[in-house]
């Protein structure tokens, strides 16, 4: 199955030449990625990679950039945190319909994991939940966007201290 992914990366010690990077992409694996270079020091990548899983997919992707770029910091995966748009978009149906299921009253749509303008939901959880009640859902990117969750929620783990981490592990318990 091929999954669409973004992986976006912090540059810790590019020197500038992108034509060199991209060339070391190219070569380590990364032939199935759109490389963007907007931003000083950043480095998105935009994947079409077959494999047996979005999980393997993602591996195997970040295994790639590590062979080409073993200082660089993996920042965040997409697709993940999404608005009403976004996951509209993903089922074939308007901003407001989506919007009206989502609040009906009774309705167990998942809570927002940040509610304002916009609020912002993890993709899986929305997808998941619409395949639930019988809108057509793309299976891969379910997947992809379920994988990403879990790399997104380990790298926001990391930044955490060890101590601040049990501190918090106690405070939720």
């Amino acid at each position: 199955m091929e999954y669409i992914f973004t992986l976006k990366y912090r540059l810790n010690s590019h020197d500038g030449d992108d034509e060199a990077l991209v060339d070391r992409l190219f070569e380590a694996g990364c032939d199935d990625a759109l490389p963007g270079i907007g931003h000083s020091g950043r480095l998105a990548l935009e994947f079409a990679r077959e494999a047996e899983s979005g999980a393997a997919a993602l591996e195997s992707a970040i295994a790639d950039v590590r062979k080409a770029l073993d200082d660089a910091q993996l920042v965040e995966v997409l697709p993940d945190y999404a608005g009403l748009t976004d996951i509209a978009e993903h089922v074939g149906m308007s901003r407001q319909n989506l919007r009206k299921i989502a609040t009906k009253r009774g309705a167990t749509f998942p809570a927002a994991i940040h509610e304002g303008n916009p609020s912002l939901w993890h993709l899986s959880d929305a997808l998941s939940w619409l395949a639930d009640h019988g809108y057509a859902v793309d299976a891969a990117t379910l997947e992809i966007s379920a994988a990403a969750r879990e790399l997104n929620t380990a790298i926001q783990a990391r930044r955490l201290s060890k101590e601040r981490s049990r501190e918090l592990d106690a405070l939720m318990a």
